[in-house]
């Protein structure tokens, strides 16, 4: 038989309960995760060598740039161990510099632009060394990256730090598309 008491929550007791409650959550956690970790890539494939970078545009040493970037998100990522050679590796990273364009998004009082936007178009494929199956591949990625410029000088220096940050910032771009299986 019930009683007809009623019990009271004692404030001490409602903030031990609470504070409890908060820890079991941080604890537990919802299992979502910020950065991808390849983990829809066999586990079988351990290594990757990143393959010389075609490019089909007018850039020198674009090609360079992008594979150096590429080995720096490999490095950073650390799902697959970077190998230095095609038959150490269990996957080959490889790419296609397909185009690079600029355009002016901005101009000065006398009609000399002032800003462009450059426009980098690529192919990006990750295959299984042994068997040549393709495990992720992007025929079509492409990235943008803006730059002031005041004169003839400032627009060159400004062009190549743009090449450079376009590159770093496509690259972990494409980087985390790989590993998330996108």
């Amino acid at each position: 038989m019930l009683s007809g008491r009623k019990h009271k929550v004692l404030p001490g007791n409602f903030l031990i309960i609470s504070f409890a409650l908060i820890q079991l959550l941080f604890i537990s956690g919802c299992g979502y995760r910020f950065s991808p970790g390849g983990e829809y890539i066999d586990k079988s494939i351990q290594t990757v060598f990143v393959d010389n970078f075609a490019n089909k545009t007018s850039e020198a040493n674009l090609e360079n740039t992008i594979r150096s970037a590429f080995i720096d998100q490999f490095i950073k990522g650390r799902r697959l161990k970077l190998v230095d050679s095609r038959n150490a590796a269990d996957a080959i990273f490889r790419g296609s510099i397909d185009n690079l364009t600029s355009a002016p998004l901005s101009y000065q009082k006398d009609n000399l632009a002032a800003e462009e936007r450059v426009t980098l178009s690529m192919e990006l494929v990750l295959e299984e060394q042994a068997t040549g199956k393709v495990i992720w591949t992007d025929k079509s990625f492409s990235a943008t990256q803006d730059y002031p410029f005041s004169d003839v000088t400032t627009k060159e220096r400004n062009r190549k730090d743009a090449l450079v940050k376009l590159s770093n910032d496509s690259t972990e771009k494409a980087y985390r598309l790989m590993m998330s299986g996108f």
